[in-house]
């Protein structure tokens, strides 16, 4: 943290300088809990911040990196949209294989007590989790999530609509006040 304390901003200041000057600006105590560089210099970056409070500062933000060749608009639209859809959505892994097994094995606890609770068959039981666990990793998962903005489809079909062989997802970051 320390290196980004002291790396400067567009406005020529230290993030702990601008940092001590927003908090005399809105008198709350603001800490540094998280940060994530993404370094990707032959694709395209994008960053998105929903409920900005002042430049470059909010109470959400999403960082998209993008490999490919090709630097087109319909890429930066993309990686645009990409940005407010993992904000909207809360993606937890680019693909199911890729969610942490303590948030998976929690889930199932939770399922497994539900059915516990319900009164069917254990074989019933075990279908209906198995189908409830898919769902949770299908809608957790980003390339398997259902577009914001087209729900009908998913991310990876929105990616391949786009036509351009090299395009794939390379990493994401979604950060929130408070979490």
């Amino acid at each position: 943290l320390e290196e980004l304390k002291n790396s400067k901003m567009k406005n020529g200041q230290t993030v702990d300088e601008n940092l001590v000057a927003l908090i005399a600006k809105i008198g709350e105590k603001i800490t540094i809990g998280k940060s994530k560089t993404i370094e990707n210099a032959s694709g395209v970056n994008n960053h998105y911040l929903h409920t900005v409070v002042q430049d470059n500062v909010a109470k959400l933000a999403v960082l998209v990196s993008l490999e490919t060749n090709e630097n087109s608009e319909a890429v930066k639209t993309f990686s645009k949209q990409l940005s407010m859809h993992i904000a909207a959505s809360n993606p937890l892994a680019l693909e199911s294989n890729l969610i942490d097994q303590a948030i998976i094995d929690k889930e199932q606890e939770l399922v497994t007590e539900e059915l516990k609770n319900s009164g069917k068959p254990e074989e019933i039981a075990k279908k209906i989790s198995s189908g409830k666990m898919n769902k949770f990793k299908e809608e957790n998962a980003l390339l398997t999530q259902a577009w914001v903005m087209e729900p009908k489809k998913k991310v990876k079909d929105i990616l391949k609509e786009l036509s351009i062989a090299d395009l794939k997802i390379k990493e994401f970051y979604r950060i929130k006040i408070g979490e």
